[in-house]
């Protein structure tokens, strides 16, 4: 029994990749354990467990007295003398070989499920440890399982996950299919701690430039800030501690090779590069680029900027769907407004009608508030005193009218730098230019009919004008029919 189950902690042990002295530790406690059991605890008892031999041996000691009171932790002299074959005199220790089939079938049954439970302990511990030392580091694994849109990893013979909020969007994966993902949390939990991966936190991104630039791993370059949209795009400052090594033209690399790597790794996401500055205007300058700016007031404190920028240079400056100036924004760490040179856009409150209501629109005309601008420029302590609403209900009104103002004015610029930059074309044709006219005046009402909002007087007033022009140009046509059959008839 003794080989049996040295046996089978040794494969245990094997198994597991449990440390020699820490099962030497684990075994002794549980035969201790049983010992207890079996005599009590007062007994006197030392356990000793050799690996390697593949023993285990169990010594109980007790007094030498004449008169036994506790036979579990004294003998009298005779009995020791019987036992030992030595004449013990009184007060000296006894020290007896328990075998382990004194102990029962049933008794080391227990201490196999007692190791095993401990076992379990370690290893929650080891491969707790084991991560939680290595958080933000970069794993590679192997996708084995899809479930409920949570990716499962098999790393080191662990299971990882990668959730789906932390997947960058668009990406597929099947099993098999190897992965590389930054370590974001450990939990523990009543089984194996969970271990949380991730693709689309901001450590991903700069671990995957420490591998691909070796600059940033060797400390010369620093990443002082990222600011991303996983999936879509990144803006990456960095500083170089070295004035014969320049930041950006390092991450970039020959060609573009280095970013290039990273960008593929990320599903084609775009990354920015800027050189870093301790100025908060040149820094601000910077993270919205490619838009140039005119001025930029800071509120320091507030940690607040407003930017004056160009007409032709805000919708670079705003980025698709307000993607550029968001991501600046938090890269910065600055609250940022852009103003727009030149008249200022805006739209009357009556295109918001239908979502106000007739009454609450009522109110806002009565105390004076005809444009939307008006409406989100104004405090929202004066709109309660003066329209006498609740201010969560005028918070969500300002909140709407704010959104779809954004919206359209958006939406305005592009269309008019697409206007600015559409070609045109004389035709000599008579036939032609009527048609040409006819299809400036349909596409302009078909985006403003597609937007619902403040243009529609604008596309009513394209679409006369293009009337007027059709027919001006049908009398052009009547007069040069007419011109062609006079000389006909001549």
């Amino acid at each position: 029994m003794n080989f049996e189950i040295v046996e089978s902690f040794s494969s245990l042990m094997r198994e597991k990749g449990i440390d020699k002295d820490i099962l030497a530790g684990i075994v002794e406690d549980i035969f201790g354990m049983m010992v207890r059991k079996k005599y009590g605890a007062n007994a006197k008892f030392d356990v000793v467990f050799n690996v390697d031999k593949g023993d285990i041996e169990i010594y109980l000691q007790k007094e030498v007295v004449e008169t036994v009171v506790d036979p579990v932790i004294q003998i009298d002299p005779a009995t020791a003398r019987k036992k030992s074959g030595e004449a013990l005199d009184v007060g000296e220790e006894y020290v007896e070989v328990v075998d382990l089939q004194e102990f029962g079938r049933r008794l080391v049954t227990t201490a196999k499920q007692n190791l095993n439970q401990r076992i379990k302990e370690i290893e929650k511990e080891l491969i707790y440890n084991e991560y939680s030392g290595t958080l933000d580091e970069i794993i590679v694994g192997e996708v084995y399982q899809i479930r409920k849109g949570d990716i499962l990893i098999i790393h080191n013979k662990n299971e990882l996950v990668l959730p789906k909020s932390e997947q960058i969007q668009k990406e597929r994966y099947k099993k098999g299919d190897t992965i590389r993902a930054v370590i974001k949390e450990v939990r523990k939990n009543t089984g194996n701690p969970t271990v949380i991966v991730s693709r689309t936190d901001t450590k991903f991104l700069a671990r995957l430039f420490e591998i691909e630039i070796p600059e940033i791993y060797d400390g010369i370059i620093e990443i002082k800030g990222i600011a991303r949209e996983p999936g879509e795009r990144a803006k990456v400052a960095v500083e170089s501690h070295d004035d014969r090594i320049d930041a950006v033209g390092a991450c970039v690399g020959m060609k573009g090779v280095r970013i290039h790597a990273i960008v593929r790794e990320l599903n084609n996401e775009n990354i920015d590069v800027i050189n870093y500055s301790e100025d908060p205007v040149v820094y601000i300058t910077r993270a919205l680029s490619p838009a140039k700016l005119k001025k930029i007031d800071l509120d320091l404190e507030g940690k607040k900027a407003t930017i004056l920028v160009a007409e032709d240079q805000v919708s670079l400056a705003i980025g698709k769907g307000g993607q550029n100036v968001r991501l600046a924004g938090k890269l910065t760490g600055f609250d940022l407004q852009l103003e727009k040179e030149g008249p200022e856009y805006d739209i009357e409150l009556v295109e918001f009608k239908d979502e106000l209501g007739e009454e609450v629109y009522n109110k806002f005309i009565e105390n004076g508030y005809d444009t939307a601008q008006q409406v989100i420029e104004e405090e929202i302590t004066a709109l309660v005193q003066k329209l006498d609403m609740e201010e969560e209900k005028l918070r969500e009104i300002v909140e709407m009218i704010k959104k779809e103002f954004e919206e359209a004015e958006i939406e305005d610029e592009g269309e008019e730098k697409e206007q600015e930059e559409e070609p045109v074309v004389e035709e000599t044709s008579v036939k032609k230019n009527t048609a040409k006219r006819k299809t400036d005046a349909e596409i302009p009402a078909e985006a403003e009919a597609s937007s619902g909002k403040s243009r529609k007087g604008k596309a009513k007033a394209v679409a006369q004008e293009a009337a007027e022009s059709e027919i001006e140009n049908n009398s052009t046509l009547e007069s040069t029919g007419a011109a062609e059959k006079n000389s006909e008839t001549e």
